[in-house]
């Protein structure tokens, strides 16, 4: 719609009698709903039955943040009661054996607290090829012990100016090169066979302006027309002008300003990210019943877990920075509720790189139970270049701790950049300059910095102010390229202990641990994209190779790099899928004594291991003292080798260089 007035105002308050209203509103709709079933074709009573029952427990839940929402509208009760009946009519087309999964997961809500999830995230194409070639690999996928696998972007873009998949020209169609949604459908049931849950990206702060919808606009619809316009435009600079005065440049070396002007519209268009990408306007309701039908349909494909793409940007509001408002958390929380009514076993998982505390806002049962933890993922780099744990212990001491049942997606790196996320206030209570940290890191992770191991790639790095963030595979930002290239054996020694290392935190922090699949194989940067003149500009494909079925062939050898990495790799979740201690959420991070080593214990029922960490090349001693204290024992083995591990009283336990070991009081337990 058009934008000349305000976008938002403040959430409404419910009014004193809000439960009455809601109980009111309830009575008049369900009469209407359940007219809405009877007129369907051998609709089955149970169906309603399990339908109206949820009704029952969730409504309240629905009706609250639509009322803060959309509720001093004239016509508030009919968005109400379509958005209803889009629930109703995606639970009457649900599949059966869906069905059969949310009444698994309604019985067992934290089955993705469970130690056995491994998760593992790749393009299709960069994997397999396409759906069908992907199909093949799921063989490769089971030896893994893989149980969640998240699908980068692969829905229909434009030719040109996709974003790497995330200007979106259709949530119901694949991306042809890579298949369609019937052949999407069929892997996500073969997937759930295997044990594995699919779950893929939902970019909904934006789509493509190829979309049908802005396709609308184009072709002459009025954009103060609700039912016709999804997005915010304007007719000139005035208010463009007024909100950008507090909006931050997401690309400021490349991509200056939130707005663009298209002469094709007569308009300037809200693009926070690229201009290609039209910011959908979610104070209008047409909006979040249009994106409630996609996320549903999607839903009925099979797909179990949805990562809300640019979580924090889908709401607007004059004078403010429009990241992360609490109409942002309401749309989530709504859209959670119409799942539980109408597929309950789908999942919803944040993407905010945002502040650390503002990442944890978006955590919870009621809004997404799933959250990436970026703040781990720089904060092992970090410390990995700085050789010390006292960063990454002061900014997770308490930074770990989220609801009860939800759960952190733990990661090494992603397909994304790495940025250095941490808080200023952290930095300086261990004594770092912020400003002149993230400098070091940047020159360090570039190899720009004497001494430093890492062979990465800036990206939108500014000149002017020094900032940038990092590209690279784990391998080649752990040293291991470096190594080849220049080193000898004594330096890829260190390179493939600093990749177990990484991998070997992430498996034993509280959360779902997840793998960019490739890394397993100690891929190291691919070069190639220089060549690719769509992706020349971006560094980050640098570290998006095609994945290496050779390499992957000789997975077994030990005396090959990909060898000792998949196999150490392998040995790692196996242990943790045989430990109940590393399922559930809760880590306690804990102070060894020796700020070289990073330490954590995890404990779920009597079940207790804790984790040590050497950060260095060089051994490292913790006392006996401190392993009774955190680790409750004068004997231990350590689930990593397997072995039983007894500390000397005087001398402790000395850990080599980037060893890292699980210790549980007594003898190893569980299956090998």
């Amino acid at each position: 719609m058009g934008a000349e007035s305000e976008v938002a105002a403040q959430p409404q308050s419910l009014a004193p009698d809000a439960d009455r209203r809601m109980e009111l509103s309830l009575r008049r709709l369900r009469p209407r709903l359940e007219e809405a079933f009877r007129a369907e074709p051998d609709a089955d009573p149970a169906l309603w039955d399990a339908f109206s029952d949820r009704l029952d427990r969730h409504f309240p839940a629905l009706f609250g943040p639509l009322v803060a929402l959309y509720g001093d509208r004239y016509d508030f009760f009919f968005h109400l009661e379509r958005v209803l009946l889009l629930a109703l009519r995606s639970w009457l087309d649900r599949p059966a054996d869906l069905r059969e999964l949310d009444a698994r997961r309604e019985a067992d809500p934290a089955w993705f607290q469970s130690e056995r999830m491994i998760g593992a995230v790749a393009y299709v194409d960069r994997l397999a090829g396409d759906l069908a070639g992907l199909r093949t690999r799921l063989p490769y996928l089971r030896e893994l012990g893989v149980t969640y696998l998240h699908l980068m972007p692969l829905f229909k873009v434009p030719a040109a100016n996709s974003d790497g998949g995330y200007a979106v020209s259709s949530y119901r169609d694949v991306h042809p090169a890579f298949g369609t949604m019937a052949q999407l459908a069929d892997l996500a049931t073969d997937l759930r066979r295997e044990g594995i849950s699919l779950a893929l990206d939902f970019v909904f702060n934006h789509t493509s302006d190829e979309h049908a919808w802005a396709g609308q606009l184009l072709a002459g619809a009025d954009p103060d027309d609700e039912e016709a316009s999804a997005y915010l435009t304007f007719p000139d600079r005035t208010l463009p002008d007024a909100y950008g005065r507090t909006l931050r440049d997401i690309f400021p070396a490349t991509r200056p300003g939130s707005f663009t002007y298209r002469p094709d519209l007569g308009r300037w268009v809200w693009t926070t990210f690229y201009s290609f990408q039209w910011d959908l306007n979610y104070a209008n309701p047409t909006v979040f019943w249009r994106m409630a039908g996609e996320m549903l349909f999607l839903a009925n494909r099979g797909v179990e877990v949805l990562r809300l793409d640019a979580v924090a940007f889908v709401w607007k509001r004059m004078g403010t920075a429009s990241e992360s408002l609490p109409e942002a958390h309401l749309v989530v929380r709504a859209y959670n509720v119409l799942l539980r009514l109408a597929a309950p076993a789908l999942l919803f998982k944040s993407e905010a790189i945002v502040h650390p505390d503002e990442v944890a806002s978006y955590i919870a049962p009621d809004e997404c139970q799933l959250s990436y933890n970026p703040l781990l993922m720089a904060l092992l780099w970090e410390a990995l270049a700085t050789r010390r744990a006292t960063l990454l212990r002061q900014s997770l001491a308490e930074r770990l701790r989220i609801a009860p049942g939800c759960a952190w997606i733990n990661y090494v790196r992603g397909h994304d950049d790495i940025g250095w996320t941490f808080d200023d206030g952290d930095a300086a209570a261990v004594g770092i300059n912020g400003y002149d940290h993230r400098r070091f890191l940047n020159a360090f992770y570039t190899g720009r910095f004497p001494g430093s191991f890492a062979r990465g790639l800036p990206f939108q790095e500014n000149p002017r102010t020094g900032d940038a963030r990092i590209s690279g595979t784990t391998a080649s930002l752990a040293g291991l390229e470096k190594a080849l290239a220049e080193e000898g054996p004594a330096e890829v020694d260190l390179a493939v202990g600093r990749i177990l290392l990484l991998h070997a935190v992430t498996l034993a922090v509280g959360g779902i641990p997840v793998l960019y699949l490739g890394d397993e194989l100690a891929t190291t940067n691919d070069y190639g994209y220089r060549d690719e003149g769509d992706k020349v500009d971006d560094s980050r494909w640098v570290h998006r190779p095609k994945f290496d079925w050779d390499r992957a062939a000789r997975r077994d050898d030990p005396t090959t790099i990909e060898g000792r990495v998949s196999t150490g790799l392998r040995r790692l979740i196996a242990a943790r899928r045989a430990h109940p201690a590393f399922g559930g959420n809760r880590t306690e991070v804990v102070d060894p004594g020796n700020d070289h080593v990073f330490a954590f214990v995890r404990r779920r029922g009597g079940d207790r291991v804790l984790v040590l960490a050497n950060l260095t090349e060089a051994p490292q001693n913790v006392a006996a003292n401190q392993l009774r204290v955190h680790g409750l024992a004068y004997a231990f083995a350590d689930l990593v080798t397997d072995t039983p591990t007894t500390p000397d009283p005087d001398a402790g336990l000395t850990l080599a260089p980037y060893q890292v070991a699980w210790l549980v009081p007594g003898s190893p337990t569980g299956e090998r």
